[in-house]
């Protein structure tokens, strides 16, 4: 079918929302009226999984999104107090605001920023986003583990978990990619530890930092 004038006037037309707020309370608001109700998640559930789909703009991964409202608990919880977040790669860390951690007191650190990781990872056969989980190993209870990059980072920390380390908080699982980013988030969503992830080659750092903005808000809110 030809396209017409008024097809192409129709798709140019713009949205009135000019400020930051109106424009997620809008895009919230498409996000809600395309996925309608009964949704896959309800509640502060849904909170967590429309930011997911907002930062990545695609209301299609609503079915692969893995959540349980025990690992929301678990991640607010640890939020409240004050806890550690790992994350994989800088850009997730760049993505979670201080304006939303400074009053809870939790502090981010990139795996890819410790100290000494480029002389550990010298000669290794394996990724610095490996290596780091492995330094970082003994100090995972009550933390924060944000991968939204890494797939080697996330078979890692699940292999550390399995040899007895102590589990984090919660793990928000979402690298990207074609070589085991698939895999390596079916195994998180089989396991038992608390987990956010979503499943197949979409993901990023975006999104998984959306995860833990999502939370910090929630736990903003529930502070005294």
């Amino acid at each position: 079918m030809r396209e017409t004038n008024a097809d192409v006037a129709s798709a140019l037309t713009l949205d009135a929302v000019a400020t930051p707020e109106a424009i997620e309370a809008r895009s919230f608001a498409i996000i809600d009226a395309e996925i309608s109700e009964p949704r896959p998640f309800d509640g502060a559930l849904w909170m967590v999984a429309r930011r997911c789909i907002h930062t990545l703009g695609d209301t299609s991964i609503v079915t692969g999104l893995r959540l349980s409202g025990h690992a929301l608990q678990a991640g607010v919880a640890a939020l409240r107090q004050g806890c550690i977040v790992y994350t994989d790669t800088r850009m997730a860390a760049a993505g979670i605001p201080k304006r939303r951690l400074k009053p809870l007191g939790v502090r981010v650190i990139p795996l890819l920023a410790l100290p000494g990781l480029s002389i550990a990872a010298r000669g290794c056969n394996s990724t610095r986003a490996c290596v780091a989980v492995e330094m970082v190993a003994a100090r995972l209870a009550g933390t924060l583990v944000v991968i939204g990059n890494a797939p080697t980072a996330l078979l890692a920390l699940l292999a550390a978990l399995e040899r007895g380390a102590q589990p984090p908080a919660l793990i928000v699982g979402m690298p990207v990619g074609f070589v085991n980013a698939a895999q390596s988030k079916l195994l998180l969503s089989q396991s038992n530890w608390p987990h956010f992830t979503l499943l197949g080659r979409k993901g990023g750092s975006a999104v998984a930092a959306a995860c833990v903005n999502a939370m910090a808000e929630l736990a903003l809110k529930t502070t005294g």
